[in-house]
């Protein structure tokens, strides 16, 4: 969703961190290039020039522009005002009053507000354990009930049964009854939508309103609208009242801008973000760590949570005692690329890690891509149990069998074995717990050169305190993201074609 504004703004980045001192032209003229981008990126024209008003405020001053890294220093004063924007703090929705709670979800046809239903009715299930109805109140739109009553069996969800020729506020009374007397912590109301905005839609969520009492009302908005999102979310308050905002469709390819602009206009916190096609792809919506992904500072944190939803922790820790011993195996190997893909695939995982973006040149040169993963499981998933516990079993013959059996030539096999090796070898040095040797031939493999020393968490934050980055707060155990410019320095050669080509089985040699 971000990728072209975070492109433009890493370029502006770039330029700044280069140079020694900045001047108050300096800084001016990449709050210009900063402004273009913004408005580029569908970012509404009050809210840019707002930005860069607070930006400006800040930057020019003595305290910056004589700083011993003011390239830096400007950066980490975008970063914030870009935090403020988006609204500081995470704020969920609130469940915080007497069950059963009701939940409005409102928006106009086509945004996907009942698929949204779904998935924050799942959500609530399974993250919080509170007990969900569904409620369809669209008698317009066929078959909108049964589809919400579709998607309730599939993600194991109560809803409403159909009475047909009740209105929707008749189906929202029966709703709140029914969660009364059937011990339901929480109430979805599915609402009707309309092409466009118009009075009997507004007088029609107006009713529900008075008669359901909802806790919260959420507008479901596509994120692709662009600045019309923002007008649409101002409409919807004045006439209803909103209480949080959710983006559909931030996995898609527009420029970001509603993000932005929907926080500042209406005032209303973003809740969660839809993030994908299937019922788990819901995400909070974090102000510092979208700030972080549009600076290409990665999101950790999100990493981390879609591993620990996806791995299984009884495998993970038998592999885990595995790897410790020294073994590493084509059936290990497998169960990784297994992993791999439930966390969303490399390009899944890739766009959270910081600075990666900067390597999206070399990555598609490289050939490093999810249909890797998958010629690789193919692969593997062609041979019996007994070879991939006993790689050495695999001569001529058997290589030209699983070839054939997966689609692929004798020297892709070939390549696969080889890439495993080098990781054998290095869950070996591993489980002999000698540091040194373990990162000599990660650096190796990494394109490093031999002998390199890889830094400790504790040598990179003094690093970035140095350069006067303060250090963004996360969980404990999990590592802040640095700073744009530290992923820049030319300090690691190298890195970016080494690790891929590493990585890659299948990637041409250069």
């Amino acid at each position: 969703m971000f990728e072209s504004l975070s492109d433009k703004l890493s370029g502006i980045f770039d330029k700044l961190t280069k140079r020694g001192a900045l001047s108050e032209a300096d800084v001016n003229e990449a709050l210009r290039e900063i402004r273009r981008a913004l408005l580029e990126a569908d970012v509404a024209l009050d809210v840019v020039r707002s930005f860069t008003d607070k930006v400006r405020d800040r930057a020019i001053g003595a305290g910056v522009i004589k700083s011993v890294t003011p390239g830096q220093m400007v950066v980490k004063i975008v970063n914030d005002v870009l935090i403020e924007t988006l609204g500081q703090e995470a704020q969920p929705i609130d469940l915080a009053a007497a069950p059963p709670v009701a939940i409005m979800m409102v928006g106009l046809q086509g945004a996907g507000k009942t698929t949204t239903t779904a998935k924050i009715a799942k959500r609530l299930k399974e993250r919080h354990g509170k007990r969900t109805l569904m409620a369809s109140l669209d008698v317009k739109r066929p078959a909108a009930q049964e589809q919400l009553a579709v998607l309730g069996r599939q993600v194991e969800v109560d809803t409403l049964p159909i009475v047909a020729g009740q209105t929707p506020v008749q189906i929202a009374k029966r709703a709140m009854e029914a969660a009364r007397l059937q011990g339901f912590d929480v109430v979805l109301l599915d609402t009707a939508g309309r092409t466009h905005i118009d009075e009997p839609l507004m007088a029609e969520m107006a009713e529900i309103k008075t008669s359901a009492k909802p806790h919260e009302i959420l507008l479901v908005a596509d994120a692709l609208t662009g600045q019309d999102a923002v007008n649409l979310a101002s409409n919807f308050d004045e006439q209803v009242g909103l209480t949080g905002i959710v983006l559909t469709r931030m996995d898609g390819d527009g420029r970001g801008g509603a993000a932005l602009s929907m926080r500042y206009v209406t005032g209303k916190p973003i809740k969660l973000i839809g993030v994908g096609e299937k019922m788990d792809a819901l995400d909070e919506f974090s102000p510092t760590r979208i700030a972080n992904r549009i600076l290409g500072m990665g999101d950790i944190v999100a990493l981390v949570e879609k591993a620990a939803a996806a791995i299984d922790a009884e495998q993970a820790r038998k592999a885990a005692e595995r790897m410790a011993k020294g073994k590493f195996d084509l059936q290990d190997l497998c169960d990784q690329l297994a992993q791999v893909e439930k966390i969303g695939g490399l390009g899944g995982i890739m766009g959270l890690l910081p600075g990666v973006g900067k390597m999206k040149d070399q990555i598609a040169a490289s050939g490093f891509d999810d249909r890797m993963v998958k010629r690789q499981r193919a692969i593997i998933l062609s041979m019996t149990p007994k070879e991939r516990r006993n790689p050495d079993l695999l001569k001529a013959s058997r290589k030209k069998r699983i070839a054939a059996g997966s689609g692929a030539k004798v020297e892709e096999v070939n390549k696969l074995l080889k890439q495993h090796r080098q990781m054998a070898d290095l869950m070996k040095s591993f489980g002999t717990g000698k540091r040194g040797g373990m990162m000599g031939k990660a650096a190796q493999m990494m394109g490093l050169g031999p002998g390199m020393q890889m830094p400790s968490q504790e040598e990179l934050q003094k690093l970035q305190e140095k350069l006067g980055v303060q250090q963004p707060k996360g969980p404990p155990g999990i590592p802040a993201a640095p700073p744009p410019d530290l992923l820049s320095k030319p300090s690691l050669p190298g890195l970016g074609g080494g690790l891929l080509s590493g990585l890659n089985p299948f990637g041409k040699k250069k």
